[in-house]
C-alpha cells in the first residue's frame, strides 16, 4: 500500500504545480485511477488511499471487479473509458456511473434505453478522434456538434463533455496542441446552448498538458499502479 499511496501523493502534486500554471483551483481537476488490467486488491488499496473514481477498459474485467469489490459500492464511481460493442451496452447501463467512449448516437440510444429507471442519469463523455488517427475510435471533430445535441436530447442519460486520446508527443507544447483543440471544441458547444463541464483528456505522460488546456479528469493508470500487467480481453 506505501506504493501507491507514495505514487498517488506524486500525481496530486504534478496535478496541483500544473494547476498553479495555470491558475487554476485544483479542486478544477479529477483523478481517475486507471485501474484496467490491475486486480480487485489493487482498486481496494488505492480507495484505502482516498481514491473513489475509477476507469476500466474492459466490461467483463470491470464486472468481475464490482463484484469482488460489491462492499465498497456505495463508495466507488465506475468510469467505463474504453471501447463500447453494441453488445454490452446493456450491461454498461446497468452498471457504470459513467462512459467516456461513447463514439456515435447509436452506442448512445442504446445506453438510453437501457438505462434502469432507478438509477440516476448515466453520465456520458463523447469521444474524440481529435487527432485523426486511423487506429484511434471516436467522432471526427465535425461530427461532435450534431452528434451532441442528440445525445443531449436522450433520456436516461446526462450529456457532460468530450473525451480524447490525443496522438503521443515528446514535448510539452506539442502535447497542448490536441487537449486545445478539444477545449476549443468544448467551447464551441458550450456556445451552442449545451451545459457542458467535462474535458476527459490527459494521462500518464501528459497530464500537465491537459491541465495546462482545460482538462476537468484525468485518466492515470501506470502512474498509480505501476507497470500493467498481461492485457485480459472480454
Amino acid at each position: 500500500m506505501a506504493t501507491i499511496a507514495a505514487n498517488i501523493q506524486q500525481v496530486q502534486d504534478r496535478i496541483a504545480a500544473s494547476c498553479q500554471e495555470a491558475g487554476r483551483a485544483v479542486e478544477s481537476v479529477t483523478l481517475l485511477a486507471v485501474s484496467k488490467t490491475f486486480p480487485a486488491p489493487a482498486v481496494r488499496e488505492a480507495v484505502a488511499c482516498g481514491l473513489h473514481r475509477f476507469g476500466e477498459n474492459y466490461v467483463q474485467e470491470a464486472l468481475d471487479k464490482m463484484e469482488a469489490l460489491a462492499d465498497l459500492r456505495d463508495r466507488l464511481e465506475w468510469h467505463l473509458i474504453g471501447p463500447l460493442q453494441s453488445n454490452k451496452t446493456r450491461v454498461v447501463a446497468e452498471h457504470f456511473d459513467w462512459v467516456h467512449s461513447v463514439d456515435r448516437l447509436k452506442i448512445a440510444e442504446r445506453l438510453s434505453a437501457q438505462r434502469p429507471s432507478h438509477l440516476p442519469p448515466l453520465q456520458i463523455c463523447l469521444q474524440v478522434n481529435i487527432s485523426g488517427e486511423a487506429s484511434k475510435s471516436g467522432l471526427n471533430p465535425d461530427e461532435v456538434a450534431a452528434t451532441a445535441q442528440a445525445v443531449a436530447a436522450l433520456p436516461g442519460l446526462r450529456l457532460r463533455g468530450l473525451m480524447a486520446i490525443p496522438e503521443p508527443a515528446e514535448t510539452l507544447p506539442a502535447q497542448r496542441q490536441p487537449h486545445a483543440a478539444l477545449r476549443r471544441l468544448l467551447e464551441q458547444l458550450r456556445a451552442q446552448g449545451l451545459a457542458l463541464d467535462t474535458l476527459s483528456m490527459g494521462m500518464t505522460a501528459d497530464l500537465e498538458a491537459a491541465v495546462l488546456e482545460g482538462a476537468t479528469i484525468v485518466r492515470v493508470g501506470t502512474a498509480i499502479f505501476g507497470s500493467r500487467p498481461p492485457v485480459p480481453r472480454g
